[in-house]
Order: structure tokens, then C-alpha cells, then sequence
């Protein structure tokens, strides 16, 4: 009863704020210095959270072990309960996974923005799909899904950021996080790979070029690749040059200022985003820098590199993706970020896991699932198995999620107070 009172108190909450919006469109968020600045020329900070496990799902939000690429979980899936049934639930799991409600809940609850990480096969056929060889065949799935989100948060007025998250052929050794195939060229080993990404980019672009509230392109999610092939550097924390990677990312921001020259661009570094070594000089007159945090100290020595990058090349820098820790953690981060100016994006908003502001309740009999993939349990029938996984699609519906006030409360009221509260009121029984 108190987790439902708390979930339409704050729908109702966003409600009320939507309809107290002016009607007039937001500008284009854009770049003064070392600021992002909203049309009225203020500074603004960007308090995100990322759409983590939608469009591409990741084994550890699933509490999977060993692979975790989406490939992969689908094909185990497949071997379950077949093609059409899986399907069927991958169809359920795109539609139930986001609706108005969380976009709504999202802007109550101190949200400004959204991190909408995309996989490039909603968009578009792999390489080695192509009927023709170096035509692109674009899909309807993708852009209507972005279509739906923006939609919502157009009336919410929230950003929407788009995360090129899983390029075509993916874009480093951390094989989970692109759901890369590794028995396939890289995108930094294939041209084709290369050049279907480029016409991915400028595709979005000029569908939504005249899109406000479209926030910004963050065109390449966490490059990990040691390009100089050191064994010991597979994922070019300490590559020291990045050639590949600063000729690529210019080559898609020309590609997107083809067709768009108002939208902020979002780059990232080498080795998960924070390896800025070699990079010549800023490009755009309208790029943000991004960095990752995770399992570390929040103290200024954490984010020393990004801040004398930002000083550097006198550009803003935004925290792209950061979070599964504690609350303490959670809260000494923001305070942290937001003291340095600095804006931040929170990973993930669901997952199975309680350190996020959503979770994903587990299926009745997924153990059995899970224990049969491990090795150690018999296989589940097809209807065994379809019921876990249909189940599990309806579980990711926000109404049948369990919400995490604390790690709300961590993230925006405990930043700037230090009052404790209770989340329910205990009283003694007579």
C-alpha cells in the first residue's frame, strides 16, 4: 500500500508539474565555454538516467553468468521455446519495458533527462545481412520506438539523449556491452562496419534535426579497443594516441552536420570513455566531452583528468553513465559532480537488482531457467520455459516493478541535506 501511495503520489505530482508547463517549445540545448546552456543562455545541468536493458539487453541485469551478449541470451531463449515465441517476447519485452508512466515518474522525481541507449540492428540490417552489398536497409522498430519516447518526453519536457550504444559490429573487446560477436570483423576492423554507422548517425539526425528536446548525440557508448594491439591493453585504457577514434568521431559529425547543425554532439574516449590521450582539437563549436565513473573514490582526484580536459580544450564535460554502488556512494558522487559543474547520467533505471530505482521482479521458476544454463538443472519444457519468459516481459512493466525511494532519495534530496527520514512511519503495537 505505501510503495503504491508513493508511486501515484509522485505520478501525480509529475501531472501537475506537466500541466503548469508553458506549451511553448524548449530550444536546443547548446554549448557556452565550458557550459551547456538551455535557450534562455543558463547554465543547466543534466540529471539523466539510462534506459539501460531495452533496446539491448546485457547478461548481468539478468543475473546471467559468463556471455552476456544479447545474441547470445536470445539464442538461448531460442533453443527454449523456439523462434515465434521468442519473438513474441522480445516483442512484449520493447513494448512493456517503457511507457508514458515512467517518463512522467521520471520528470517527479527530479529527472531532466534521459539516456536512451540504442542497438544499431532496430535501425538497420548488419553488414552481412545486406540483400546488396553497401546498401542500407533501414528498419521501422528503432525509429518508432524513438518516435514513442520522444513523443512522451516532449510532453514532460525531458531530454532525450541518443546513445549509439551497440554500433555495427560493435565497438571494442568489452563484448557484453555492444552485444558483439566476436567471431565477426569490429567495427574498427571492417569499413563496411564503419560506413554503415556514418549513415546510421546522419539517418537519425535528419529525422529529428528539428527536434528540441532531443538533447544531444552521443554517438559512440564506451569505445574499449587497444589499437596499438598490446596484449595487456585490449581496451585502450593507456593507448596513447587514438587515431582510429577521433578520425571516426569526425568523420560521423560530419556526417551529422550534413543534415543537422543545431544539436550538441557527445564524445567519448578510449578505454570505456575516459582515455581522451591524442586528441587534437575540438571539431564542433557545439561538443560535449563524456566520461564514466564507476568503483572509485569521489573526491576531486576521481574526475582530475576530466576537469583539466574540459580546461584544456574549454568545452563541458557531462558523466555519461555512472552508478551501481550504494547510496552513500550515490549521494558523494552528485554532490560531487554537481559541485564541479558537472551533469550526470545514472545507470540503469531497471534491472533485477536493488541498486536502482526500479526493479525487476524474478519470475516464478527463472531459477530453473538459470540453473539449466549454468549446468546444474535438467531443461525446462517449452511452456515452462515461454511461461517464465512471457512473465518476465509483464514484470518489466512499471506498475509491477518494485521502486527504490531510497536510491531516489540518495540521488536528489540527501545531496543537499543531511536530515535523516524514514521511508514508513513505525508505530508500536499496544
Amino acid at each position: 500500500m505505501l510503495l503504491k501511495t508513493f508511486f501515484y503520489r509522485s505520478f501525480y505530482i509529475g501531472l501537475f508539474m506537466l500541466l503548469c508547463c508553458t506549451a511553448q517549445a524548449q530550444g536546443f540545448l547548446k554549448v557556452d565555454g565550458q557550459k551547456i546552456v538551455n535557450d534562455k543562455d543558463e547554465n543547466l545541468l543534466l540529471r539523466s538516467i539510462g534506459l539501460g536493458g531495452w533496446m539491448i539487453q546485457e547478461g548481468y541485469m539478468l543475473r546471467l553468468e559468463g556471455e552476456g551478449m544479447q545474441h547470445k541470451i536470445k539464442s538461448k531463449i531460442e533453443q527454449l521455446i523456439g523462434k515465434q515465441a521468442t519473438d513474441s517476447f522480445y516483442h512484449r519485452w520493447r513494448k512493456n519495458h517503457i511507457s508514458r508512466a515512467e517518463v512522467d515518474s521520471l520528470k517527479a522525481w527530479g529527472f531532466n533527462a534521459i539516456r536512451l541507449p540504442m542497438h544499431f540492428n532496430l535501425f538497420t540490417l548488419p553488414v552481412d545481412e545486406e540483400p546488396v552489398k553497401g546498401r542500407h536497409t533501414w528498419l521501422k522498430e528503432g525509429f518508432q520506438l524513438v518516435d514513442s519516447l520522444l513523443a512522451w518526453c516532449k510532453k514532460a519536457h525531458i531530454y532525450l539523449i541518443l546513445d549509439l550504444h551497440a554500433a555495427p559490429g560493435g565497438q571494442g573487446n568489452d563484448l557484453n556491452i555492444a552485444d558483439r560477436d566476436a567471431s565477426k570483423p569490429s567495427l574498427w576492423e571492417s569499413r563496411e562496419n564503419q560506413l554503415k554507422t556514418i549513415a546510421l548517425w546522419e539517418k537519425i539526425a535528419q529525422r529529428y534535426a528539428n527536434e528540441p528536446w532531443i538533447g544531444g548525440y552521443d554517438l559512440l557508448n564506451e569505445p574499449n579497443c587497444g589499437f596499438s594491439l598490446d596484449p595487456k591493453d585490449r581496451n585502450g585504457i593507456w593507448e596513447q594516441h587514438n587515431e582510429p577514434l577521433w578520425d571516426f568521431l569526425k568523420e560521423v559529425a560530419t556526417a551529422v552536420r550534413k543534415v543537422d547543425t543545431r544539436h550538441l554532439l557527445i564524445i567519448e574516449g578510449n578505454g570505456w570513455g575516459n582515455n581522451y590521450a591524442g586528441l587534437p582539437s575540438i571539431w564542433d563549436k557545439n561538443l560535449c566531452m563524456s566520461f564514466h565513473k564507476y568503483w572509485n573514490y569521489n573526491d576531486q582526484q576521481s574526475i582530475k583528468n576530466i576537469l583539466e580536459a574540459r580546461q584544456r580544450y574549454n568545452v563541458p564535460v557531462w558523466l555519461g553513465e555512472t552508478g551501481e554502488n550504494s547510496n552513500v556512494w550515490f549521494r558523494e558522487a552528485v554532490a560531487l559532480l554537481e559541485q564541479n559543474n558537472i551533469g550526470w547520467s545514472w545507470w540503469p533505471l531497471k534491472k533485477m537488482g536493488v541498486n536502482n530505482p526500479l526493479e525487476v521482479k524474478v519470475p516464478a521458476d527463472y531459477g530453473k531457467v538459470l540453473s539449466y544454463w549454468n549446468g546444474n538443472g535438467p531443461k525446462p519444457t517449452k511452456a515452462a520455459a515461454e511461461k517464465v519468459f512471457f512473465q518476465l516481459a509483464e514484470n518489466v512493466k512499471l506498475r509491477n516493478c518494485l521502486l527504490h525511494r531510497d536510491v531516489l532519495d540518495a540521488l536528489f534530496r540527501q545531496v543537499h541535506s543531511s536530515e535523516t527520514l524514514p521511508f514508513i512511519n513505525h508505530k508500536k503495537s499496544s
